[in-house]
């Protein structure tokens, strides 16, 4: 939690649930990650926080952005971002979406499949695109399915046929999931695009990009990777497999970005067992998994929390939302202890939460109103 945000909580007090967020923070992240790889251009991943203040000041920094929809498009421009600085990087996307974008000047695509390859010849003549490969999750806490991606053997021959459709067949990206944990991760699968790479060169396609996608990782209860020692790693494997002839690199961050900038604060609604002797207690909070919470599912994602109590005799608990869901349950098998003082009505803060919270929260479950947001 930032000076900055421990303020506005302390002074505000703002109702429950909200999310506040220090952008000050999110301009520090970004440079960090700047410093760390320096030769790669920064797609900030609209989708992990895409309110304007942090869309505003990304670009007032020079960030480009990853978009994953028409909407993104337009935030991003209403912000102030040049149409060329925007990628309309899903892979799944509404002809009429491609239309719109490429009308506004966007010129920058991603694909997975020859039926959207054709759908961007048509509807975006001449624009650069780059085509998803399927890699490796290991280490991910969020990892990615098999929804995006091709095979290999597929990119070869799609980035062969955006030529002859009149694309610009500009590189090849992957991701390696999020909160990936491991920076070998990255190591290999830039192998794999390096031997794509090559293939393609011999069959006459001239890439200039390699997208390395997201997942760098942020703390939540345990310990992750330094971003400079993924820089490190994605760099040096750059160099081994490309030597001096180095592609364009991109990085598309979402979480790095904003995930340590945020804080949810919430109320205890209630305190309870299931059982007199049961030793774990049930404590329901004011938000869920509906209300934001999204990426507690399978306690993938393990926040930390603060509490007023903290310091003090602790035990047990399984952690829920307020909705009449049984899956509105947060954790109930990841060892979560809080203190035994805590009590219905208490204020106790989710830390890290700036990535997805907001995005992921539902209009109107049960008739609970929508996270409430707060920039400072």
């Amino acid at each position: 939690m930032t000076p900055k945000v421990a303020r506005y909580l302390r002074d505000v007090a703002p109702a429950t649930p909200c999310l506040v967020l220090d952008v000050d923070r999110v301009e520090e992240n970004y440079r960090r990650l700047i410093a760390a790889m320096p030769l790669a251009r920064i797609y900030y991943a609209v989708k992990a926080n895409p309110a304007a203040p942090i869309l505003e000041r990304l670009t007032g920094l020079g960030s480009s952005f990853d978009a994953a929809s028409l909407e993104e498009v337009e935030a991003c421009l209403a912000a102030g971002a040049r149409p060329e600085a925007i990628s309309f990087g899903n892979t799944v996307k509404k002809e009429s979406a491609i239309r719109t974008a490429y009308a506004a000047g966007v010129r920058m695509y991603a694909f997975d499949s020859e039926a959207e390859l054709r759908k961007l010849a048509r509807s975006a003549p001449g624009a650069r695109v780059y085509c998803r490969i399927l890699v490796g999750n290991d280490g991910a806490e969020w990892p990615l399915s098999r929804k995006f991606g091709c095979e290999i053997e597929m990119a070869k021959e799609l980035m062969v046929q955006a030529g002859e459709l009149g694309l610009d067949p500009y590189g090849i990206s992957f991701h390696v999931g999020s909160q990936q944990t491991k920076t070998a991760a990255y190591e290999a699968a830039i192998g794999r695009v390096a031997m794509l790479f090559t293939d393609l060169k011999e069959a006459g396609v001239n890439l200039r990009m390699v997208n390395l996608g997201g997942g760098y990782p942020v703390r939540y209860r345990q310990e992750v990777p330094e971003i400079d020692d993924f820089g490190a790693a994605i760099m040096g494997a750059m160099a081994e497999h490309f030597g001096n002839a180095l592609p364009e690199i991109v990085i598309e961050p979402g979480r790095f970005i904003v995930g340590d900038a945020g804080v949810v604060s919430s109320e205890v609604v209630l305190v309870s067992r299931k059982a007199k002797d049961d030793p774990v207690r049930w404590v329901y909070l004011d938000i869920g998994r509906f209300g934001g919470l999204a990426e507690t599912e399978g306690e993938a994602i393990k926040y930390a929390f603060r509490t007023p109590h903290d310091g003090t005799a602790d035990g047990p608990v399984t952690i829920a939302g307020p909705t009449c869901d049984s899956t509105d349950t947060l954790y109930e098998k990841s060892n979560y202890r809080l203190p035994l003082a805590l009590d219905c009505g208490d204020r106790v803060e989710l830390l890290a939460t700036g990535a997805y919270v907001t995005s992921y929260a539902s209009q109107s479950f049960n008739g609970f109103r929508p996270l409430a947001e707060h920039y400072v």
